[in-house]
């Protein structure tokens, strides 16, 4: 625990404001924090007795403006193993790439959240999963709002999408449950652009990136003088969308009296509020996100019973990538083709040999993580296909338990023709799943799945029908 408490952080930066929030957001996790203004500064404090202790480094780009990437190449040089993380204000695709190769650890853009800003700082400073990721920079290459747009042919994944897309043409509130990284923002995007309200107003809000003591004002809003600091009225996240979609993602992590003022608006259908004197109709559709199980949560005490009956009528729960490991080959090269159309990359192959590394890593941070990973790999790729060999990280994560070149781990999609107990399965249910995978292959375009079957689209919409599977497309 001593070495925790003596972790020291050299933050370059002369925005005080700032300096002052990541130096007191850095001491609730053990750091102490070593303030620098300039570049020169920064280069000669690593030869002094505190640099010598420094154990990371967070880089402000409007330091050193266009010479941020020299810097961090300066700092490198003389500390090979020392993370850098570089916040910026910029979206360019193209500096985050160079501020990679000049060896930035991570990249994050302003504003950026606290709770984003420490993770990432524990990422770089830890080895308990692969580093370097910069998934701010993946996040940058949004993907495409539709359910045709997914890649992923497991049963689950296809059956949650499933549910999904036949929910988001309604106005019910839905709960999607998932681990993180999984894709619970991508399936929102793509239920908000197939529903009714595609027009009407939508926002996200997220419940873990907003201070506790003030996600009620940003859900029900606030009269002027409503309490100290209230010096102008504010309109909730609730009533801005009346008409529209909001979404409450970490809904897991709303504080028990929150809960219950939400829960009775839902009920209600009216929001008030605070200081306000009377309450506002709204007409409001809501889509929830949780990385946990709520019904977990509701059973330990954690997770109102009223709220979750009112949000999880419908429920969405997209599982794990661990548990969909057949879509990785699928998923790898769709990362692949849209990072080679960043600038400054280019389009990328990738070996068998690498793809089974890929599959043999449990990925904790799920799909995002695999994309963040492949993106680091596709950087500093000098060849025309990723290997094994681009994924060092993996490979010391995976140590003996990684698949060899003579018997590689044996991935892919297939249809179980056996029950556990031996016996064949029905032919139905064989059917349905050859249907789900066929949708999932060629992403629900059901004029492609209906020819590669052999069947018309009429049958092929009976045999959905008939099977109780839901179209996607």
């Amino acid at each position: 625990m001593a070495d925790f408490e003596q972790r020291l952080l050299m933050l370059i930066d002369d925005e005080p404001a700032q300096c002052r929030l990541i130096t007191a957001l850095a001491a609730r996790e053990g750091w102490r924090t070593l303030v620098v203004r300039d570049s020169e500064t920064a280069i000669a404090t690593l030869g002094t007795r505190q640099g010598m202790q420094l154990s990371a480094i967070i880089l402000d780009q409007w330091v050193p403006g266009d010479d941020a990437c020299t810097l961090i190449a300066e700092l490198k040089s003389r500390r090979p193993a020392l993370p850098i993380l570089m916040l910026t204000t910029s979206a360019s695709p193209l500096l985050a790439v160079e501020a990679m190769r000049a060896g930035a650890t991570d990249y994050l853009i302003k504003p950026v959240a606290p709770d984003m800003l420490m993770q990432a700082l524990r990422a770089a400073t830890t080895r308990e999963a692969p580093r370097d990721e910069l998934q701010p920079l993946t996040e940058k290459m949004p993907a495409s709002p539709d359910f045709e747009a997914m890649v992923g042919a497991a049963p689950t994944f296809r059956a949650a999408l499933a549910i999904a897309a036949k929910a988001a043409r309604g106005h019910a509130p839905v709960l999607i449950e998932g681990e993180s990284g999984t894709g619970k923002e991508m399936v929102v995007r793509a239920m908000h652009a197939a529903s009714p309200r595609a027009k009407a107003p939508f926002r996200i809000v997220n419940i873990g990136a907003t201070q506790a003591s003030g996600i009620e004002s940003v859900l029900f809003g606030h009269e002027k003088g409503a309490f100290p600091g209230a010096f102008e009225r504010q309109i909730g996240a609730l009533q801005h969308c009346d008409g529209g979609t909001l979404v409450l993602d970490e809904i897991d992590r709303l504080p028990l009296p929150v809960q219950e003022r939400l829960a009775e608006s839902i009920t209600k259908g009216d929001v008030r509020p605070i200081g306000a004197r009377h309450s506002f109709r709204i007409d409001v559709r809501l889509i929830a996100a949780s990385n946990l199980p709520l019904r977990d949560l509701v059973d330990q005490g954690h997770f109102l019973p009223e709220l979750f009956q009112a949000l999880s009528g419908i429920t969405v729960t997209l599982p794990p990538l661990r548990e969909r490991s057949g879509d990785i080959s699928a998923l790898a090269r769709h990362f692949l083709a849209r990072i080679g159309e960043q600038p400054g990359l280019r389009p990328l192959g990738i070996t068998d040999g690498a793809l089974s590394l890929l599959a043999a890593y449990d990925w904790p941070g799920n799909v995002r993580q695999l994309q963040a990973v492949l993106f680091r790999a596709a950087v500093f790729c000098d060849g025309d296909a990723l290997t094994a060999d681009d994924f060092p990280q993996l490979s010391n994560l995976l140590g003996d338990a990684q698949p060899t070149a003579a018997a590689p781990k044996q991935e892919g999609v297939g249809v179980m023709l056996y029950a556990p107990d031996g016996n064949l399965r029905p032919l139905e249910e064989i059917e349905a799943d050859v249907i789900r995978l066929a949708i999932g292959h060629y992403r629900g375009r059901m004029t492609e799945v209906a020819r590669r079957l052999g069947i018309g689209r009429s049958t092929l919409y009976r045999k959905l029908s008939d099977l109780g599977i839901d179209n996607v497309a």
